[in-house]
């Protein structure tokens, strides 16, 4: 069984097993648990793995990553896809055009692609946990905040559950729909909190949560445990990885791909867990080209891709069409410069980035890193254009996919008939009004208006369940609070 390693050096904590850095995501310095190796994988390992069902590939990958999960466990979390819309594959693999194809990771529960791992993560730390009582914090853009709801609600995790989880989202900065995904949660052991401020605002305190010793003191009094559901979460990355190699594979059995073609994976990008989970596939060995970032307006990783300088002094959070997105700060990139430069270096850049607010990689480090990422953004008269023009061609997408559909289009044309992934993280229906007015619907409709508009266009869509049920059910969590008071609200409420 493998260690996790640590992002910014050991300090005065030993590495330690996957499972206590599920539990506990805190590392030395303020930075994060990651693996200390990798396996490799052969092209005859690869061949093997074309004829496995999507749960067999996760079981023999996890496997072969040593993490120390017993395969029992491991299938009794894998059992949350069967719920999903087809319980044979949480996945779809759809063609869009002859070198593009679609991975839509949204056919789980609350429609995005969070739940992939946020599923069957729920029952991995209620397993791990072992009846302790524990704290789940968690901060989203939009995505992450629902699945997190849904795979730790009491009634998906049974009576016995001892684990709380508090959510916090910025207030006006998600979509009405993933907005209502969370307020109306009514399990008991669930407490949502808008904050007065953006995603960074709301990831940075739960990173200083994490680390803040009164906060943590207090819960030791109470006897609970502390933890994260963000892809600081080692956890989450783990299952990530999967689908980048799933689709991989389905592209050679199926002949798209021969094995010595490589697979260029276009991923939209805000917190960079998303294309990590890709870029750990590459390093394993999978044959994969470019991983290329598509980003909104808020285009902080396009810049540090393309320049290697990462420089959030004179930026300000814009809101997009596509608030997943609407990120400057992004947590994964650290795992990152781990990977390819070491702890020490890790170290330095964090510090400057906290301390002067930017840091800069020399011409060298800028190298190692486009040898695995390229970059392309995307503003929102352009996404517009990009899902009117993809519906015309017969296919639906959402504002972050047509992100990455304007990456596509930028790089097609380099790379000379290559094959592209594009991983689509939500469904159009969480971000309808966006999408009916790309197209054609006026500028305003409210989300059920939005979606009629939609369905009224495209017979062949029906809306999931899990998206009309939202509209009906009442909303429970009202609070809203500044920043300086989460913790205090937090307390409260854990009183």
């Amino acid at each position: 069984m493998i260690k996790m390693t640590q992002t910014r050096g050991k300090g005065d904590k030993d590495n330690v097993c996957f499972a206590d850095a599920v539990l506990n995501p805190s590392a030395s310095f303020g930075g994060l648990y990651t693996f200390s190796t990798l396996p490799h994988l052969t092209p005859h390992i690869l061949r093997e793995f074309e004829n496995l069902t999507y749960k067999e590939l996760c079981k023999r990958v996890f496997e072969l990553l040593d993490l120390g999960l017993s395969e029992e466990l491991l299938e009794f979390a894998l059992h949350t896809y069967d719920a999903f819309d087809d319980e044979r594959t949480p996945v779809n693999l759809a063609r869009y055009d002859e070198n593009l194809f679609v991975l839509e990771l949204y056919h789980g529960p609350t429609r995005a692609f969070k739940d992939m791992a946020l599923q069957p993560f729920g029952r991995i730390v209620q397993t791990l946990a072992h009846g302790k009582d524990y704290l789940i914090l968690v901060a989203t853009s939009g995505d992450t905040g629902p699945a997190t709801l849904e795979s730790f609600a009491q009634e998906k995790l049974g009576k016995d559950c001892s684990i709380k989880v508090v959510c916090l989202y910025p207030k006006d900065g998600t979509s009405d729909v993933q907005r209502l995904q969370m307020v109306t949660q009514d399990s008991t052991n669930l407490k949502v909190l808008g904050i007065r401020g953006n995603f960074d605002d709301a990831q940075h305190t739960l990173k200083s949560l994490l680390q803040d010793s009164e906060f943590v003191g207090f819960l030791q009094s109470k006897g609970i445990e502390l933890s994260a559901a963000n892809s600081v979460n080692i956890g989450r990355v783990a299952f990530q990885i999967i689908y980048h190699i799933w689709a991989y594979c389905q592209l050679c059995k199926n002949g798209v791909l021969t094995r010595t073609e490589s697979l260029n994976i276009i991923v939209p990008s805000g917190n960079f867990g998303n294309i990590l989970g890709g870029f750990y596939a590459k390093k394993m060995g999978v044959p994969i080209g470019k991983l290329i970032s598509a980003s909104n307006a808020n285009n902080i990783l396009y810049d540090f891709l393309t320049t290697g300088v990462y420089d959030i002094r004179h930026r300000q959070l814009l809101k997009t069409s596509s608030p997943a997105m609407d990120i400057i700060k992004s947590s994964n990139v650290e795992r990152v410069l781990f990977e390819l430069f070491g702890a020490q270096r890790t170290k330095e850049c964090m510090r400057s980035l906290q301390d002067k607010g930017m840091y800069a990689l020399d011409s060298v480090e800028l190298g190692a890193v486009q040898e695995y990422f390229a970059a392309s953004f995307c503003n929102d008269m352009q996404c517009r254009e990009l899902i009117a023009k993809s519906f015309a061609k017969g296919y639906l997408l959402d504002p972050h996919t047509a992100c990455g559909i304007k990456a596509y289009e930028d790089f097609v044309k380099l790379e000379g008939g290559e094959k592209f992934v594009l991983c689509s993280t939500a469904e159009w229906s969480k971000f309808a009004p966006n999408v009916a007015e790309a197209l054609g619907a006026r500028n305003g409709l409210e989300d059920r208006e939005a979606i009629e508009f939609v369905l009224s266009l495209d017979k062949k869509q029906k809306l999931s369940p899990h998206i009309a049920e939202v509209f009906e059910k009442p909303i429970v969590h009202n609070e809203v609070v500044d920043i300086a008071k989460v913790k205090n609200a937090i307390m409260q409420w854990l009183k």
